[in-house]
């Protein structure tokens, strides 16, 4: 079983997802099956860095030290949590 966000968690993309940059129209992707995400945004920054050796208070503590001022202890652990909930993240 997973740990809640905030705790011992440390999202990485499921295993049927592929991050993919299109140069193309200069985006960010997530081709999941049958269907593309786009990246908007700092989704891309954060999606990034869930490479399952980050807990959530360690992609917060990056993207805060990154972006100064942004709301992301606020934005981050529900976005990650939203995206654990469509099954994006494990």
């Amino acid at each position: 079983m997973t740990a809640a966000p905030g705790t011992d968690w440390r999202p990485v993309l499921a295993p049927a997802i592929v991050r993919r940059h299109d140069p193309v129209r200069d985006v960010d992707l997530l081709l999941l099956p049958e269907r593309v995400g786009v990246l908007t945004g700092s989704a891309a920054a954060v999606v990034g860095l869930c490479d399952g050796t980050r807990s959530v208070p360690d992609i917060v503590d990056d993207l805060a030290e990154r972006f100064p001022g942004a709301p992301v202890a606020t934005d981050v652990p529900p976005f990650l949590e939203r995206m654990r909930k469509e099954g994006w993240l494990r």
